[in-house]
């Protein structure tokens, strides 16, 4: 049995990738100090300009990525694990994904998963989104092991779909990452009991790491950075005002002992007329 500790960006990342970039560095270190031996950050942590002709020049090949260049450098500095929870990435063909990375602590890059669901909604708030104008959505599930344990890879939107998680269940994950910019009112209505529902079913940690605030093109995020254990209790929530830093501990004891008393993952049967995912 081990027990590590995860760090948590909660962020406002903004329009100037060199910005967000010098941002994720110091929490890099930040996290290091802190005695954590893998750091979480949000979904779009390297860009958020919902503004895509102004974006457009910043979203360049992963190769090319200055945010993720610096992001690979510092781990390897730190000698810490990054689940950078995404950066928008230009695809060889001339599409966007809305792709995750986990780096190892040599800075080489683990893992890669695009966010499989799109978020094409139009909110009571007169809010809309059409994700899927511009981004391609990812056909993959995936995990990888890291020194918390075994990963799977989830984004935002991602966290409605039980099918994606009923997978990552079925792959036996110690935890999910589930980066996000949740808007402020889905955040509310939401982001709490599906976060605690999706760690119940996969008797799994979540970190789910989140954008904040007042963003510069005028999007406002809900925050709660948050870990959930794997029996559902919130062992993290941050504020949902403030960009910032936060630790928690990821007990691989907690989980055998929750498989233990609920073993519904090995209870699992295939539910007649229903094709899995």
């Amino acid at each position: 049995m081990t027990m590590g500790r995860a760090a948590l960006f909660q962020m406002t990342a903004g329009i100037d990738p060199a910005a967000n970039a010098a941002a994720l560095v110091g929490a890099i270190g930040a996290a290091s100090m802190g005695g954590a031996s893998m750091l979480f950050t949000p979904e779009m942590s390297g860009l958020i300009d919902r503004d895509r002709k102004r974006a457009a020049p910043h979203i360049v090949a992963e190769e090319d990525n200055p945010v993720l260049a610096a992001v690979r450098a510092a781990a390897a500095d730190a000698g810490i694990w990054v689940a950078l929870g995404s950066l928008a990435v230009a695809r060889a063909d001339g599409r966007w994904a809305n792709r995750s990375f986990v780096i190892d602590g040599a800075g080489s890059i683990a893992a890669r998963y695009d966010k499989i669901h799109m978020f094409d909604v139009d909110l009571a708030t007169g809010e809309s989104w059409r994700e899927s104008a511009a981004y391609a959505p990812g056909e993959e599930v995936v995990t990888v092991q890291t020194p918390l344990g075994r990963l799977g890879l989830a984004v935002c939107y991602d966290l409605r779909f039980p099918a994606l998680f009923e997978a990552l269940g079925r792959a036996r994950c110690d935890m999910i990452a589930i980066p996000a910019a949740f808007t402020v009112p889905t955040g509310q209505a939401h982001w709490h009991v599906m976060q605690r529902a999706r760690a119940i079913e996969a008797s799994a940690y979540v970190v789910a790491a989140a954008q904040v605030g007042q963003h510069a093109d005028g999007r406002v995020t809900y925050g709660h950075s948050l870990v959930v254990d794997p029996w559902g209790d919130v062992l993290l929530d941050m504020k949902g005002s403030e960009a910032g830093l936060g630790f928690a501990e990821i007990d691989s004891a907690r989980i055998a002992e929750v498989r233990g008393q609920l073993p519904s993952l090995a209870n699992r049967r295939p539910v007649p007329g229903v094709t899995p995912a």
